[in-house]
């Protein structure tokens, strides 16, 4: 008899969490084998669980499901990572998949799909939700990762000081960044430029 594909969750909201623990564990294929309520935890669980799959969301507190990818990606987990969002913007797909992602599916999908995705992903196959993939190799992410990280930091609320030190740049280089950004998106300012780019899935 074959063992069963172990998984380990990610995702932020606790009912949901349960939701998608009872339901991937009602598979005869499948174990889930942690729950992970944000990033860090996640990677944490993944170096010490070594599960085969890591179902995440993208957006969590402390480190976002493509950061968390990215660090499996760059680790010696074998564990593949898939993505199960809300959010069905291509710039988030295309920053999935230059992280190693293997599957990005919608929370919408039926819950047989996702199974099925996950035994697929598990085959070697990259499970991407369809309505996503023209969508996603239209429009090019024209951020640079510290454009993108000081817009970030912008959007929260962080003046061009605080961001500096965040960043360890000099507020005129920090500046740089920002108006290089807003110039790329063609808007007026920082948060401006911030509300565009999240729209898109780039920030």
């Amino acid at each position: 008899m074959t063992s069963p594909i172990k998984i380990l969750l990610a995702e932020d909201q606790g009912l949901l969490l349960g939701a998608l623990c009872a339901l991937l564990d009602l598979e005869p294929d499948m174990q889930v084998v942690g729950k992970a309520s944000d990033g860090k935890q996640a990677l944490q669980m993944a170096r010490e669980l070594r599960p085969d799959i890591l179902l995440t969301d993208i957006e969590m507190p402390v480190m976002t499901g493509i950061e968390l990818a990215r660090h499996i990606q760059q680790s010696d987990l074998c564990c593949k990572v898939i993505i199960l969002t809300t959010f069905a913007r291509s710039g988030y797909l295309r920053r999935a998949m230059d992280a190693g992602v293997k599957g990005y599916l919608l929370k919408d999908a039926p819950s047989d799909e996702l199974a099925n995705a996950i035994r697929r992903v598990m085959q070697g196959r990259k499970m991407i939700a369809p309505e996503l993939i023209v969508d996603a190799w239209e429009e090019a992410d024209p951020l640079s990762d510290k454009e993108r990280r000081a817009l970030k930091l912008a959007a929260d609320g962080q003046q061009t000081e605080q961001i500096a030190r965040a960043m360890h740049l000099s507020p005129g280089t920090v500046r740089n960044y920002l108006s290089s950004a807003s110039s790329k998106l063609n808007a007026s300012n920082r948060i401006e430029a911030a509300r565009i780019a999240r729209q898109k899935g780039w920030l």
